[in-house]
């Protein structure tokens, strides 16, 4: 089964495809960010994650959709941009008829260090050691590869 996880952003969206097969077997197919330039006018920087997120769909076919869930954090209008960028990915996903699974970071960071409240790092150094990388992947292709690997660790349960 090939995962596609988003962790999605309004400067960068980091994206990481897995293939799962039962039991415990990760194999990385891609991971990578989609940079945004901080200046562009917000409307043209959702365009760009929808259409970047498209490529990558068609590119590498994914069967399931899994993207991080927005935190409450004390900023509302970084919130609501989050949300806007949320959506947009999200609808590359339903356009092409892909199942949307959402998790909590909580959640993620559970599943993958065993605690809910860890650190970047933890989550960067588990990433790399699930799926045997020669070096820890930036925050954002973690998380995202960290969506993706809870997903997987949910449907084998």
């Amino acid at each position: 089964m090939r995962i596609l996880g988003i962790d999605p952003g309004t400067n960068v969206t980091g994206y990481g495809i897995i293939d799962f097969d039962k039991p415990n077997k990760f194999k990385t197919v891609d991971f990578g960010t989609i940079k945004l330039n901080p200046k562009e006018d917000f409307n043209a920087k959702l365009t760009t994650i929808h259409c970047e997120l498209t490529k990558i769909i068609e590119k590498f076919s994914p069967e399931i959709f899994v993207i991080e869930e927005s935190f409450f954090g004390v900023n509302p209008r970084t919130i609501i941009k989050l949300g806007h960028a949320r959506g947009v990915s999200i609808l590359a996903a339903t356009l092409k008829s892909i199942p949307v699974f959402e998790y909590s970071p909580r959640e993620i960071k559970l599943a993958l260090v065993g605690k809910g409240a860890a650190a970047k790092q933890q989550v960067q150094f588990m990433v790399r050691i699930l799926l045997k990388l020669t070096q820890n992947p930036t925050e954002d292709e973690a998380d995202a590869l960290a969506a993706a690997i809870c997903h997987a660790n949910k449907i084998k349960s």
